[in-house]
């Protein structure tokens, strides 16, 4: 049984370089139209002005890079890695292209696929955050697990997982660019989906960058318990580390600063956030 490539290094870990790696044929030559899309491709859309670019150079260079596919039947094959490539080669009129063919499970496609579009920054959080969930429940991997294959910190893989938490119409903000990954992050200590909603439409109508968004959910939160005792305003640098904290678990940190030492309350707003919490603070 051949060893698997771990796939945290660079797409060119998939690339066939010694015969530890499950490469059937190496590199051949087959038509394009024996080719069919990767069922489990992360991706939901590709912009179409990009595609066309990219159509124009390969058109002009040819296609300098393989795909990578697996056998899916006689004379078939099945994309592991290249969707835009295959995409814009078909646009370009390409009849032939060059492939390297590799044993691969649905996991491994689902893999494969991901950390290409990840490498190249192609895919929306949403898009991400599907593709983390995937691996997870489909598959059984955990998240310290997939952050290792994507080379990404755990807690950041469960924040943006939590995305999925968000109400279906902020979820569509994000794919169509309305607003960021970063602005939907924001907005995950907020208690309910109308306040989350609410705050979404804000945004898109103002502009509002992330950092407003977050002084907007504080001062929500704040609003929804008595006001607390005016706490002396904190240095500089402590705020700083409120907001790092704030990032790194994906909710509202305060910092309470004594003569001799102080606090440091982290707030969750449903067992979800708690779980996140503990996992960020102590693992899985």
């Amino acid at each position: 049984m051949s060893r698997r490539r771990g796939l945290g290094r660079g797409l060119s870990s998939l690339i066939p370089v010694d015969d530890e790696i499950s490469t059937i044929q190496g590199l051949i030559r087959v038509h394009i139209e024996q080719i069919n899309p990767n069922p489990h491709q992360p991706r939901g859309s590709i912009d179409e002005n990009d595609l066309a670019d990219l159509a124009a150079s390969i058109k002009t260079l040819g296609l300098i890079q393989p795909l990578i596919v697996t056998g899916s039947g006689l004379d078939q094959y099945t994309l592991i890695a290249g969707e835009r490539r295959w995409r814009a080669a078909q646009i370009a009129g390409i009849t032939h292209i060059q492939v390297i063919v590799k044993e691969a499970t649905s996991q491994d496609m689902l893999e494969m696929a991901l950390v290409e579009n990840i490498q190249r920054a192609d895919l929306n959080s949403i898009e991400e955050a599907h593709a983390y969930r995937q691996l997870i429940d489909e598959f059984g991997q955990t998240q310290s697990e997939v952050a290792k294959k994507v080379g990404k910190n755990r807690s950041t893989v469960a924040n943006i997982v939590r995305l999925l938490n968000l109400p279906i119409d902020i979820q569509a903000a994000v794919v169509g660019g309305k607003i960021s990954g970063a602005h939907a992050r924001a907005l995950l200590p907020l208690p309910s989906p109308e306040s989350q909603t609410a705050i979404t439409k804000n945004i898109i109508k103002r502009d509002l960058s992330v950092r407003q968004v977050e002084a907007i959910v504080k001062k929500f939160l704040e609003g929804e318990k008595p006001r607390p005792p005016k706490r002396t305003q904190l240095p500089p640098e402590y705020l700083d580390l409120e907001s790092q904290f704030r990032e790194r678990l994906g909710t509202r940190v305060d910092i309470q600063k004594g003569a001799r030492g102080g606090k440091v309350i982290i707030h969750f707003y449903s067992n979800d956030d708690l779980q996140a919490i503990v996992e960020s603070i102590v693992g899985d």
